[in-house]
């Protein structure tokens, strides 16, 4: 895997910051799920990628085993304030694009990687949860909270800064690829 070339693709697709990732080092925690099950965000229980429809903590587990390496990627956005839904909006809008993109781009490198995103799926304006199937379950990405992580550890982990300063926000993701 060549890191150099992974990371000028990232910032191809329009991530400013990125960093390798080790995948010895993701714990799945249910502490993480249980803030789900808290649910602030209204998504637990309503979406195919939220748990508990995106999988148990084990099947996190044993999908993220059968790799050792990936990449992080970031879209750092610098806000006017603490307030500033609207540039939050903007970056996270900034975010999910360009993970697609990258996304598409490293399926055809990576065709078993597995891609875990920022906040939850926003393919279809309703999901079919529970009462039809996923329409998209190629498209569909669990977030890496919806996994059991904490972003900020794995950044921290992995050497990638994660906090960039007063009034910025990072949105994070991550592909595991080998």
């Amino acid at each position: 895997m060549d890191y150099g070339k992974l990371q000028a693709l990232a910032a191809e697709c329009g991530f400013n910051n990125f960093g390798e990732l080790d995948a010895a080092k993701l714990e799945f925690l249910p502490e993480v799920r249980e803030m789900c099950a808290a649910d602030k965000c209204h998504m637990y229980n309503h979406s195919w990628a939220c748990p508990p429809a995106c999988g148990t903590l084990g099947e996190m587990r044993e999908r993220a085993a059968k790799y050792t390496r990936g990449i992080l990627v970031q879209t750092v956005a610098q806000l006017e304030d603490s307030f500033d839904f609207e540039g939050m909006t903007d970056a996270a809008a900034r975010h999910k694009e360009a993970f697609e993109t990258l996304r598409g781009k490293l399926a055809g490198l990576y065709p078993e990687m597995f891609p875990m995103g920022a906040g939850g799926c926003a393919i279809c304006p309703e999901c079919t949860y529970p009462d039809a199937p996923c329409r998209f379950p190629d498209r569909a990405v669990a977030s890496m909270e919806a996994c059991g992580l904490v972003v900020s550890r794995v950044c921290s982990d992995n050497g990638v800064k994660y906090n960039h300063g007063k009034d910025t926000l990072a949105y994070t993701a991550a592909f595991l690829l080998e």
